[in-house]
């Protein structure tokens, strides 16, 4: 059986692309299907979470896991992960970047004879040369940028002070 996931890149204009990739393929082979689609290099940190259909961003499942009580998905099998119940990912390669792509199971097919998987099957709009800008927003809904521009009124001069 095939996977066909359409990739949507998060950015205004539609970027997307549509893959094949057999069931039994890894998430590491996913990772490098999606960066190639998109034309990345794929020599990035990256990780996938579980989402739910309103992308609600959920569980992180890394392809190198940095805490020693998480696990890496890189050898997982897209088919212990992907159901009926579980058709959505949210993608983010490059963690300086963050490049944000939303994952979604369009369908479960048949292999054909003679086709190679992973395979681009559809690909519309272009990838801009910088990733868009990310806005946080913090559970009272100011920015945490604006939050970053909070001055303390009491905060000292430290290049007075006596500190090496």
């Amino acid at each position: 059986m095939i996977y066909r996931f359409r990739i949507i890149l998060d950015v205004k204009e539609d970027v997307l692309r549509d893959i094949e990739i057999e069931e039994t393929a890894t998430f590491e082979d996913l990772h490098h299907a999606i960066t190639q689609a998109f034309g990345f290099l794929g020599n990035e940190m990256a990780s996938f979470y579980r989402s739910d259909q309103a992308w609600t961003q959920g569980e992180e499942m890394p392809l190198e896991a940095m805490d020693p009580s998480q696990e890496s998905c890189r050898d997982q099998q897209l088919n212990s992960v992907i159901s009926a119940s579980q058709h959505h990912l949210i993608y983010i390669y490059d963690f300086l970047n963050l490049w944000t792509f939303f994952v979604e199971l369009m369908e479960v097919g048949e292999t054909l004879a003679g086709t190679t998987y992973p395979n681009l099957i559809h690909a519309q709009g272009e990838v801009p040369e910088e990733a868009p800008e990310k806005h946080f927003e913090s559970e009272n809904d100011s920015t945490l940028e604006e939050e970053a521009d909070y001055e303390d009124e009491d905060s000292e001069d430290y290049d007075e002070s006596d500190f090496y």
